[in-house]
């Protein structure tokens, strides 16, 4: 993982390595997110990354960051709920809604106890947010925080939001300090303003933590210093395998020779699978089921690894499990993890294809 120098004495950077796996980040102050994703890969000399939400360099907290294969299985998190603690203050506002920006506008504040409850109830449930101009939305392919920087304003579509949970944790005004558990496309910042909104005043964002993305929460992640700081074998011990984004799926588990064809990308029909009649319960009118797939170990070019029950199995990717036609499992392929050719054993094994599908 180290550099070499080149002809001309120039450093060289050590070739990439494929490596897959998701690594929870803790992004620190002052850093965008793209800048942390390109540290985080640099530590693991990683071919391929990619991460599960931007977060301001303003904010700290969660970045889940997937290497390799895993950024196929990321789309769970970008979708997923997020939850955050912000610190806002109260009487002034700014153009960006956090404290990076330009004061626009100031206001007394007077709030009691009672009036500030019935705000954070009032905005819990649904709710709609005009997105901010300084946010990385397009309009006609222009980011809207491009648009702002050069002074300019469009007209932006209200957006629904879901707010699960929005709880005081302290304020001494002018300071308020609030954990807000919500939906994806939330802005934390409009969000400030709509309270202060409530409490008849003006607020804008002095700091902004991330504390939960999904299943994973901030208590599991590990500095960007951490990281960089341990030696490059160490560095493994931060990996969770890409399977760690799927799973709320449930898991079906393949013989080798389905395993080697799914991976050929072809339809099982049927899906032999012990796992597969416990989750369709017989009943053929139901919609597909995403699951999480594995094989057994020692399938070629694929790492196996634990399977918490003292054995070992192979991650092969997400498919959709329903009752075809003639109401018997099948399984087919929506998303899977790279490989190289199949051996032989598979290239001339038929297997079943629903009506209408060719070879």
């Amino acid at each position: 993982m180290g550099t070499g120098k080149g002809a001309g004495g120039q450093h060289r950077r050590a070739p990439t390595v494929d490596i897959d796996g998701v690594v929870l980040l803790d992004k620190p102050e002052g850093l965008s997110s793209n800048g942390a994703l390109q540290r985080t890969r640099r530590c693991f000399n990683a071919s391929k990354a990619g991460h599960t939400g931007t977060l301001d360099p303003m904010a700290t907290g969660l970045l889940p960051v997937c290497l390799g294969d895993a950024t196929k299985f990321s789309q769970g998190l970008l979708d997923a709920d997020k939850s955050y603690l912000a610190t806002a203050l109260l009487g002034i506002s700014t153009d960006t809604g956090d404290r990076e920006g330009r004061m626009v506008g100031q206001c007394p504040v007077e709030v009691d106890a009672g009036t500030l409850a019935s705000a954070l109830a009032a905005l819990t449930g649904p709710l709609e947010q005009v997105p901010p101009m300084y946010s990385a939305l397009k309009h006609q392919g222009q980011p809207l925080y491009a648009i702002a920087r050069a002074g300019g304003d469009v007209e932006r579509t209200p957006r629904q939001v879901q707010i699960h949970r929005l709880e005081l944790v302290d304020w001494t005004l002018p300071l308020l300090t609030f954990r807000v558990s919500c939906s994806k496309g939330t802005y934390v910042r409009t969000l400030a303003e709509q309270i202060a909104g409530r409490l008849g005043t003006l607020a804008h964002l002095v700091a902004l933590r991330r504390t939960g993305v999904g299943p994973f929460s901030i208590d599991e992640a590990v500095s960007l210093d951490a990281l960089e700081g341990c030696a490059p074998e160490r560095r493994m011990d931060f990996l969770r395998p890409a399977d760690a984004l799927v799973q709320a799926l449930p898991a079906v588990a393949l013989d080798r020779s389905d395993a080697l064809g799914l991976l050929q990308g072809r339809t099982l029909e049927p899906c032999r699978s012990p796992d597969a009649p416990g989750l369709l319960g017989g009943a053929g009118c139901l919609p597909p089921i995403l699951a999480r797939l594995y094989g057994p170990e020692g399938l070629p070019d694929l790492r196996s690894m634990p399977d918490g029950a003292g054995g070992t199995r192979t991650f092969l990717g997400v498919g959709s499990l329903d009752a075809g036609p003639t109401g018997q499992a099948r399984l087919r392929p929506v998303r899977l993890v790279a490989h190289t050719a199949a051996p032989a054993e598979t290239q001339n094994r038929p297997i079943a294809r629903p009506s209408g599908e060719s070879a």
